[in-house]
């Protein structure tokens, strides 16, 4: 874990950008973990799972894996329920979170028949137990798949209620020893407000820890930002619906918003 450790040391910017740093596309990282919203998989519909923008994520998923780099996704299912918008219509909240989980399993089998069809081995790993369908999520086997150059898919977040699947991807990052966190979004970055509905947005390339928790900035939960500044886990915002961006940020190029312990100055 030394060479993983010192990467956390040196994610502190942007490395050469340009047709050079197109054409080397050496990693910037050995293990990363992508965090994708069940709204990502959209696309272009109202609900459900959108195969074509499905096969996009996994070519450059395949594009990210043949440059080395190892790679555990946490996929969210806000596409199909949300535990938090049935528990304010009056559900209980316990079961609203549960049925949520059991939409990141649907959306996680979605993304691996995908990731599959583009040519790299799979495997979906649930946090509850659904033995026909996922194996069950355990530390020491999901690095070995990670070694063996397969792609591990971590569903039903934590497998507990009341804990989004933000706080799960901070969690499994720190437990795999990913070198960083890959937040796909709608928008390019972290603002100081919502960029749709405000034009004087002001964006940031880059934010400490604290400042995300101080200004309430809502790119992850607070218990997901507290995880990841008390393992030195840096977390990278960035578009999802740009062309090449998971390939570009896992190369280093400077895309997004970076979020570490490091000064802003």
């Amino acid at each position: 874990m030394s060479e993983a450790s010192a990467a956390k040391g040196e994610v502190v910017g942007a490395v050469e950008t340009g047709p050079a740093a197109a054409d080397t596309k050496k990693p910037r990282f050995r293990r990363i973990l992508l965090k994708l919203s069940g709204e990502a998989l959209l696309g272009g519909r109202q609900y459900g799972v959108d195969p074509d923008f499905c096969a996009q994520i996994a070519v450059q998923v395949a594009q990210v894996r043949a440059l080395g780099v190892e790679i555990g996704i946490v996929v969210g299912g806000g596409n199909i329920f949300r535990g938090l918008a049935a528990a304010a219509k009056g559900m209980d909240r316990s079961t609203g979170d549960q049925i949520g989980m059991l939409a990141t399993i649907m959306n996680a089998l979605a993304l691996q028949d995908a990731i599959e069809r583009a040519g790299v081995p799979t495997r979906v790993m649930s946090a509850i137990a659904m033995n026909q369908i996922a194996e069950p999520y355990i530390r020491r086997r999901a690095v070995r798949h990670l070694e063996k150059g397969r792609v591990i898919i971590l569903a039903a977040g934590t497998g507990n209620p009341y804990f989004t699947t933000d706080t799960a991807a901070a969690l499994r990052a720190v437990e795999i020893g990913a070198e960083v966190i890959l937040k796909a979004t709608k928008v390019d970055g972290v603002y100081d407000k919502d960029p749709v509905t405000n034009p004087d947005a002001k964006r940031y390339e880059r934010l400490t820890y604290s400042e995300v928790l101080v200004n309430r900035l809502r790119v992850l939960d607070a218990t997901a930002v507290s995880l990841c500044m008390e393992n030195d886990t840096p977390i990278i915002v960035f578009d999802l619906s740009k062309p090449e961006n998971i390939t570009r940020v896992a190369s280093g190029e400077n895309v997004g918003t970076l979020i570490n312990g490091g000064s802003t100055k």
